[in-house]
């Protein structure tokens, strides 16, 4: 459920402060945290945040698109492998073959290419 208007957006009031104090020093430094429930605000525009993950920080540089969009939105929790199945083994085979398929086209012609010299 969506946060009340009246009540507007949910900024983690440590961040903003490492925010405001970062933009007053100047130094362009990565702002760890761990406020994923933070939304972006026109403030955080240009800063790198370090996004936790639950494992590790992932730097997420914010720019003028993600404002009003949470920070945990940008640092995906899970790894996705890829699905499972014959279909699946299948289908990578193929993408392997055409991509053999290619490397072997590249060398005949640049073997062509050099005999030619």
């Amino acid at each position: 459920m969506a946060r009340s208007l009246k009540k507007g957006p949910y900024i983690d009031e440590k961040l903003l402060q490492k925010v405001l104090d970062s933009k007053s020093g100047g130094a362009k430094k990565i702002i760890k945290t761990w406020a994923r429930h933070s939304t972006i605000s026109p403030e955080m525009v240009g800063f790198t945040f370090g996004v936790h993950n639950g494992k590790e920080f992932v730097a997420v540089y914010v720019s003028e698109d993600m404002v009003g969009h949470k920070l945990g939105e940008f640092s995906p929790t899970t790894k996705f492998s890829r699905h499972g199945g014959k279909m699946q083994r299948e289908i990578e085979a193929g993408a392997e073959a055409k991509e053999a398929a290619k490397v072997e086209q590249a060398g005949s012609k640049a073997n062509a290419s050099s005999e030619k010299k």
